[in-house]
């Protein structure tokens, strides 16, 4: 099939290439931030701390080797167009996505959606909270079209029918947040340590109080 001959398919390819929609951060995954003061801030960055890794460090690992076994025209086409799918549970749309991109042996990540902060986070990039959204390269589509998924995969270079190696293992789904604590900040030393106070003796409480609770 010559993509010349088909308009549609020649628009979808140039809009993946030119990246309409950027949607690398979901992609990447999104961190919950929770700062000294409590407040909870969301980026696709990882806070300075060397400690703060996220939750799905392992299977982004898994995923890499797993894209290391693929035949190299495959390959190719993985590293310029990586498709992510964004799903939840008890969603049907989402389990006929999945079935899509399993029976064309596409390989991709799936982010899953559980929780209130997985929600607000795709709210904050995409618009929307409805699933399933599927990226193909910098492309987002919203919801499922067995017509405009196939039409995006093709123009992508996908094959139609699976190249996967039999020993082929896709990584498991991961949450779209993942949580990193921030580090506490250090008291502020002192030239001269100050005597610590005694603690004040607890305060028995009256005898109108049956239940013993302190004040």
């Amino acid at each position: 099939m010559n993509i010349h001959t088909f308009p549609h398919l020649r628009m979808a390819a140039l809009g993946l290439v030119l990246g309409l929609v950027s949607f690398s951060a979901l992609a990447q995954g999104v961190y919950r931030i929770v700062g000294p003061d409590g407040r909870v801030s969301y980026s696709d960055q990882p806070p300075p701390a060397a400690n703060a890794r996220p939750v799905a460090s392992g299977a982004t690992g898994a995923a890499g080797g797993a894209n290391a076994q693929l035949p190299f025209e495959l390959r190719q086409v993985v590293s310029r167009y990586p498709v992510v799918l964004y799903t939840s549970a008890e969603c049907a749309p989402c389990n006929s996505g999945r079935n899509l991109l399993n029976a064309r042996g596409i390989p991709y990540s799936e982010k899953t959606i559980s929780t209130f902060e997985d929600a607000e986070a795709l709210k904050r990039l995409s618009g929307q909270a409805s699933l399933p959204i599927v990226t193909i390269g910098s492309q987002q589509i919203k919801g499922y079209s067995d017509s405009e998924w196939t039409q995006f995969l093709d123009a992508a270079g996908y094959p139609k029918q699976s190249a996967l190696p039999t020993a082929y293992r896709r990584a498991a789904p991961t949450p779209l947040v993942a949580v990193a604590p921030a580090t506490p900040e250090a008291p502020a030393t002192t030239a001269q340590s100050q005597p610590s106070e005694a603690p004040a003796p607890p305060v028995a409480p009256p005898a109108t109080n049956p239940a013993g609770i302190r004040f």
